[in-house]
């Protein structure tokens, strides 16, 4: 036993230091193990920040998207009713204007009629009247594609007659209403230079501001509201130039 004594003890220092290495070793590992940890903590908190700030950016222009399409269709909304109360607007002052039109058309029939019958003959069919109310038809009946096409026939079949300057106005009229308004401005721009002197001059020049109204030549529309108020001031078409000069 006293022989072996000296060979134990560095047996047992052996050992000593290798539970010793192995224990620094584990801790280190516990240590490394940690440091991993946190590293893959932080790294999983950042990618999950910055995932979170890509889809809260990504609602923002949802968001921003529904708002920009919800006040477009407000504006269109906005837009079609006004349109639509500008075309029944127009239908209303057409059948006004047939209106005025017709009566002054009856009552001079009737005079015509009148003056014949003391003369002691019968009265005697207009042909150019006939064809004129004829091509006018399509006009009260809101046809506005026949009407242009049947009062331009009639204009160029009877051109020196006063109901073809007439046709020409409402030929621009018609234009108006399916809102072909270089068409129509075109048409009621001429009649009102050729024709200065007639009742519908003035109509003829508000229904060109209107139509660049329309086109959003509003610049043009306010002179071509200021002409008509130079040149026909104790208008009806006038008074209402006034009102519109006002909004513009």
């Amino acid at each position: 036993m006293r022989r072996l004594a000296p060979l134990a003890l560095p047996l047992m220092l052996a050992a000593c230091a290798s539970t010793s290495e192995l224990d620094e070793t584990r801790a280190r590992l516990d240590q490394v193990n940690r440091e991993a940890t946190s590293r893959l903590s932080q790294i999983e908190s950042r990618i999950s920040n910055e995932r979170l700030l890509e889809m809260v950016g990504k609602v923002d222009a949802m968001q921003a998207e529904v708002a920009k399409l919800r006040g477009d269709n407000e504006m269109l909304q906005y837009r079609i009713g006004e349109l639509s109360k500008r075309q029944n607007d127009l239908y209303a002052d057409i059948d006004q204007r047939l209106a005025r039109f017709e009566g002054g058309s009856a009552a001079g029939t009737a005079q015509a009629a009148a003056g014949a019958a003391n003369a002691g003959g019968a009265p005697a069919a207009d042909p150019v009247q006939a064809a004129y109310d004829a091509a006018l038809a399509p006009l009260r009946a809101r046809d506005f594609a026949g009407a242009i096409v049947q009062l331009k026939a009639f204009a160029d079949a009877h051109p020196a007659t006063p109901q073809a300057v007439d046709a020409t106005y409402w030929r621009g009229v018609a234009h108006t209403a399916l809102r072909q308004y270089d068409a129509a401005i075109d048409i009621q721009r001429r009649f009102a230079e050729e024709n200065p002197n007639h009742a519908r001059a003035p109509d003829a020049l508000r229904n060109v501001a209107n139509a660049q109204r329309e086109l959003e030549q509003v610049d043009q529309a306010r002179a071509t509201l200021q002409k008509l108020i130079k040149r026909y001031p104790n208008s009806d078409a006038a008074a209402k130039a006034r009102q519109q000069l006002k909004s513009m």
